[in-house]
């Protein structure tokens, strides 16, 4: 008698454990795939709303690159007097005043884009450094032309710094 009614309650007794594992189960797989459904939703939302803000400093680097070409920059800076030195800290100083205006926009670029952006500045400044260092180079224009001249000669950083910012940009959207 007593192992009938121990059949009894365990016949009773493991469907109800099976059904309920099965119930805990299946809940748990659907708040699981709830949870994630709506983290995706907001992150979808969150990069609704950072995207704009993300091309806009794509946008602003590409600015920044194209005003410290020294291709642009010598011709939109001319030389105020004909000392070399002067000059070239003349264009040091636009090129660093350029880079400070936008250096708000590395918090939307990948790090690996804004390293590119800055090798380009320092490649550029360093340069320019160079250059005004040559005993053969005596007065500001003849630093300018200079520069001009190695412009044609090798590819500015510049270039290779947008060609690699627009890629970026491509894939991200």
């Amino acid at each position: 008698m007593l192992t009938d009614k121990i059949i009894e309650i365990a016949a009773y007794t493991l469907p109800s454990l099976i059904t309920g594992g099965v119930a805990y189960y299946l809940f748990e797989s659907y708040f699981k795939n709830e949870e994630k459904r709506r983290s995706f939703l907001l992150m979808k939302n969150t990069q609704k709303d950072a995207l704009p803000l993300k091309l806009q400093a794509y946008e602003r680097m590409s600015i920044f690159l194209e005003r410290i070409n020294p291709a642009k920059l010598l011709v939109r800076v001319a030389p105020f007097s004909a000392d070399k030195n002067h000059y070239e800290a003349f264009i040091i100083e636009h090129i660093e005043q350029e880079y400070e205006h936008n250096l708000a926009q590395q918090i939307y670029i990948t790090d690996d884009c804004w390293n590119v952006i800055l090798t380009a500045k320092n490649t550029i400044i360093q340069n320019v450094r160079k250059t005004a260092k040559r005993d053969d180079i005596t007065t500001a224009d003849s630093l300018r032309e200079t520069i001009l001249i190695q412009l044609v000669e090798q590819e500015s950083p510049t270039t290779i710094a947008l060609a690699y910012l627009k890629k970026e940009v491509g894939q991200m959207i």
